[in-house]
């Protein structure tokens, strides 16, 4: 029997599904062009006539889960005001993908970084720049709503909220996923908005 050509899409696509899942799965050092071939059923030679590389296939996956939060920041704030209800929500859902995906994004972050690829670092350290700077907006569009007080630093107080997930996410990961990520963000929101309301 003949396998029909699928699209590079469709391609492009089965290999960034079955890198997530090996992340999952094993662990981001555990992922390789063979790896992924095997769990695709294409030989290596297949995987490289869509990605150059290990480092491209990386790039994507991390520009893939970063346009998707920056697009739930965005949908999240068209559909409601402002306010410490909206980051938090915002937060929650992003914790919610975070517990799906076992931490990936993290752990594509640590894997990029131990490449040393300053290019790569250059790409993935502007994304996070991106998104810390929705969330620095969202702070500030709550201050001008009247829901956070006056005088805080957005730019500081947007990295203090990445850094809360970056580390609550790490810990939770460390700990072999023992507790729930969002009854812990909870607690942690708590001391968050005492300190901006």
């Amino acid at each position: 029997m003949v396998q029909r050509r699928k699209s590079t899409a469709v391609r492009k696509q089965q290999i960034i599904d079955a890198a997530r899942k090996l992340i999952i799965r094993k662990g981001s050092e555990h992922l390789t062009v063979r790896s992924m071939a095997k769990e695709v059923g294409l030989t290596e030679a297949a995987i490289y006539r869509h990605f150059k590389s290990k480092r491209e296939i990386l790039s994507f996956l991390m520009n893939n889960i970063m346009d998707t939060m920056l697009h739930d920041v965005e949908r999240t704030t068209v559909e409601n005001s402002p306010s410490l209800e909206t980051i938090d929500q915002v937060l929650k859902h992003h914790l919610s993908e975070i517990e799906q995906r076992k931490g990936m994004s993290f752990q594509i972050i640590a894997e990029i970084i131990s490449l040393g690829d300053k290019k790569l670092n250059k790409d993935v350290y502007e994304k996070l720049n991106l998104y810390i700077g929705r969330l620095e907006n969202l702070l500030s569009e709550g201050a001008r709503g009247g829901h956070i007080r006056d005088g805080i630093d957005f730019g500081a107080s947007a990295l203090l909220l990445f850094g809360m997930i970056q580390g609550l996410a790490n810990i939770w990961a460390l700990s072999g996923y023992s507790f729930d990520l969002v009854a812990k963000y909870e607690t942690l929101w708590g001391i968050y908005r005492e300190a901006i309301v």
